[in-house]
């Protein structure tokens, strides 16, 4: 996290439920990328259901054969053959019922798998600021709960929204086929159901929107009562925990019993509607029987395929159900696929840096030119730099030009975070920055690696705009190492080469020696030993330094180290500074610094208060010179970030 509070798990979420206005078709039509490929096989399927289902419609045909043919002329073959007609029938519809689900079970499987990657590759993307305002909770449902919705959707669901359909439409035609007196009676519940599905289903959309919000809720609650279980034993919450957890239940429970409730009444009405023109169906076609005007295979037939059209009927409460709750799940994932990726949303685009060319961090040549004025033609690297292929001093190193940073949600009145900061790290030098709580520190050294856009001026690294590079470019030349350090549930030597993709082991000696974390030889498996989830089987001080060798491993250009030894003993500290100015002296580094030991690694100490760079000189200049930083060092003010 940043300075900035988050919000409440879920809380960002709260105000994201579904316009009223909203289309269930439409939101399920934006899965159409994912299905296009399947497209063949789904359509397949839908066909073959309907064949099948049609079949169940064939039966009652039969039958009305049977009873005014066989039954009426006491014919003992002829209802042979037509039990036999029946049964061929059944194992028909069941085996076309058994290749539609052969046809969709491998490649819905693969639509699903294909959402989820293209989701999280999308969350590696986005912005820290995204990160900052979303609770982590509310991301996995949407990665596990949300997209299983989908899947089951389009295996059953969706086929059967086609499928039902159809059958009604074939139904119905039969059934007026048969006599139009009786099948006008069966439709017309119609209309009346038709309202009360459109009612229903504007409510049932909302409460769909609410209980999965709540989901990830619960989901967040019950993964900070797990990665923070050192906290909740060592404070003794785990009563606050489980009353927490018990009353997002219960508004669970409450909202799932609301979406239980509406589709009870919904579902209620759809099978008492067609119930009540079957049975006076049932009265009138009796009447037209006893007349002579029916044939009692006919009232048969028609009752029987009116029974075949009961589910397809009774199932639209169900699909309707399903579908809302889809085509919910279906906004949630689009949600964040919509947010706005690092790369594709500059913060700004200085007019200093329009006719800045591409920076190549691989290239063997000198760094790139500094930025050439507004119209003026790009100048190449070689035009940087004197025949000696040094960079001109003047533009080398890390520069801040009247940076400003203001939070994308922070009030439009409320004063920036940082104001005017200028500072110039010289190339190979080390510049220490100290500052107050909330002087915003954590903040200026993530707008270097571009975690952070600033809002105005201008960072650049050996004159090269930073936002003129890929955000790839840009941190193959930065390293970085934070205060709070974060493992993954890997090996202690991938954690560490995570920092260079083409470091062997040469270099993973290497940065763990110059981190001191040569305990790591004495683990079961020495680097290759499973650090656990967040690194948790490791203590603070052994974190810390595995982090900070992932910043070394890769020799970078440029090093920032937001107080990268606060977990650290004393003697381990002392170890490390020795270790680091060895690497220090090869680099260019911004160190944020909360000790005098660790300024005292620093050429230079810049002082950091109220958002704006107030002094800039070594250490025992501004000691002597400003008494904010002597406050600072002493003790008296706050150092911590």
């Amino acid at each position: 996290m940043t300075e900035r509070e988050s919000p409440s798990p879920g809380g960002a979420r709260e105000d994201a439920g579904p316009a009223r206005g909203r289309s269930t078709v439409r939101s399920l039509l934006r899965l159409w990328p994912y299905v296009r490929p399947i497209r063949g096989r789904l359509i397949s399927a839908a066909l073959v259901a309907i064949v099948a289902s049609c079949m169940s419609l064939v039966i009652p045909i039969t039958l009305k054969w049977i009873v005014d043919g066989p039954v009426a002329d006491r014919d003992p073959s002829g209802a042979w053959l037509g039990g036999a007609l029946l049964l061929a029938i059944g194992v028909a519809e069941a085996a076309l019922f058994g290749i539609r689900r052969w046809l969709v079970a491998r490649p819905l499987a693969s639509v699903e798998a294909a959402m989820r990657a293209d989701l999280y590759r999308h969350l590696q993307r986005l912005p820290v600021s995204f990160h900052d305002r979303w609770a982590s909770g509310q991301l996995l449902s949407r990665a596990t709960t949300d997209l299983q919705l989908v899947r089951l959707f389009l295996a059953f669901p969706l086929t059967f929204l086609v499928v039902n359909g159809a059958t009604i439409l074939i139904g119905f035609a039969i059934l007026l086929a048969q006599d139009w007196h009786l099948g006008l009676v069966l439709m017309v519940p119609a209309v009346p159901m038709m309202i009360l599905c459109s009612y229903f289903e504007k409510r049932y959309s909302l409460a769909a929107r609410k209980a999965q919000d709540q989901i990830g809720d619960l989901t967040t609650l019950v993964e900070e009562s797990v990665l923070g279980i050192r906290i909740v034993k060592g404070f003794g919450q785990h009563r606050g925990q489980a009353r927490a957890f018990r009353a997002l239940g219960m508004r669970l429970r409450e909202t799932e019993l609301r979406k239980g409730s509406l589709l009870a009444s919904l579902w209620a009405l759809i099978m008492t509607l067609p119930e009540l023109a079957l049975g006076a169906a049932l009265v009138l076609g009796t009447v037209q029987v006893a007349d002579g005007d029916l044939s009692a295979g006919t009232l048969v037939a028609f009752l029987s395929i009116a029974l075949a059209l009961r589910w397809p009927v009774e199932s639209i409460g169900f699909l309707i159900a399903v579908s809302n709750d889809t085509a919910t799940a279906t906004d949630r994932y689009f949600e964040v696929m919509d947010a706005p990726e690092a790369d594709a949303s500059l913060a700004h685009a200085p007019a200093e840096a329009a006719g800045t060319a591409p920076h190549d961090p691989v290239a063997s040549g000198p760094p790139a030119a500094p930025a050439a004025a507004p119209g003026a033609k790009p100048a190449s690297a070689s035009t940087s730099a004197d025949p000696s292929g040094r960079v001109d001093p003047a533009h080398d190193g890390l520069r801040f030009v009247d940076v400003s940073f203001r939070y994308p949600d922070a009030p439009p009145d409320s004063p920036p975070l940082l104001r005017g900061v200028n500072l110039h790290i010289r190339s190979g030098e080390t510049m220490a920055l100290v500052g107050t709580t909330g002087s915003g520190k954590t903040t200026l050294t993530a707008l270097v690696p571009r975690l952070l856009e600033h809002t105005e001026g201008r960072i650049t690294v050996d004159g090269v705009d930073i936002t003129t590079l890929s955000r790839g470019e840009l941190r193959a030349l930065v390293a970085v190492a934070f205060e709070e350090p974060t493992l993954f549930s890997a090996t202690v030597g991938e954690n560490v080469l995570m920092g260079a993709a083409d470091a062997g082991p040469r270099e993973l000696e290497r940065a763990l020696e110059v981190a001191q974390a040569g305990f790591v030889h004495a683990l079961p498996r020495g680097v290759d030993t499973q650090v656990g989830e967040q690194g948790l089987s490791l203590s603070g001080g052994q974190r810390q330094r595995l982090a900070l060798a992932r910043a070394v491993v890769g020799n970078p250009r440029f090093l920032i180290l937001d107080d990268p030894l606060s977990a650290l003993d004393v003697h381990t500290e002392a170890l490390v500074e020795a270790a680091l100015r060895q690497v220090l002296a090869k680099t260019t580094a911004l160190v944020v610094a909360h000790r005098p030991s660790t300024v005292l690694l620093a050429d230079r100490v810049a002082l950091l208060s109220h958002g704006r760079v107030s002094a800039v000189g070594t250490h025992h200049e501004l000691l002597r010179t400003n008494a904010e930083y002597a406050a600072l060092m002493s003790g008296e003010g706050s150092d911590q970030s």
